[in-house]
């Protein structure tokens, strides 16, 4: 009887470990500027879930792994800032049919946003990725960043902004992609 609910609880934990193991060193590699120390940070970090238990972060364990993640990448860093540059992103390309010309078009203007995010002030480069490379909420970005609701909008919402602005100025006209392709 009492096999059952230890199976379920290292079946949770390897179902959360399996789920959000990359995307915690993909953010704690930015924070550090180092994928070692950033695999240090989120062992710590499920070392900490275990500790706690299911039942105390069930509800919220999302956010509760990139606060923890991000208050023990702070601790190792203290003071310093680096941020490690996104080595990778999902590439999700719609299942409709494009043209290579629509194809090299997207890929180019997904490497300059990539190139404009790093270019963002850390703070607002922070809660851009927690939002779009994590799928985190407002509410959610608020918890692991300490940060009010209200002022991770304004900073996802100026982010967004100055990267569309240099977007609409750096992206390449269609016509100058084509003719590379040629």
């Amino acid at each position: 009887m009492m096999a059952k609910p230890e199976n379920s609880w290292s079946d949770w934990l390897k179902s959360i470990l399996e789920q959000h193991e990359t995307a915690l060193v993909r953010y704690a590699c930015r924070l550090t500027g180092d994928v070692e120390v950033a695999r240090d940070v989120v062992q710590d970090t499920f070392v900490t879930l275990c500790r706690q238990g299911p039942g105390a972060v069930e509800d919220h364990v999302v956010p509760w792994l990139f606060r923890v993640c991000r208050n023990r990448a702070l601790d190792i860093i203290k003071g310093r800032h680096p941020d490690c540059p996104i080595t990778e992103m999902e590439n999700r390309m719609p299942d409709g049919h494009e043209s290579p010309g629509d194809l090299l078009e997207r890929k180019e203007k997904l490497a300059l946003i990539l190139e404009l995010l790093e270019t963002l002030p850390a703070n607002q480069r922070e809660v851009v990725a927690l939002k779009f490379q994590h799928d985190l909420s407002y509410k959610e970005i608020s918890s692991v960043t300490g940060l009010s609701v209200t002022n991770v909008g304004f900073l996802i919402h100026t982010g967004l902004k100055n990267i569309k602005e240099r977007l609409s100025v750096e992206a390449p006209p269609r016509e100058r992609v084509l003719r590379r392709v040629k």
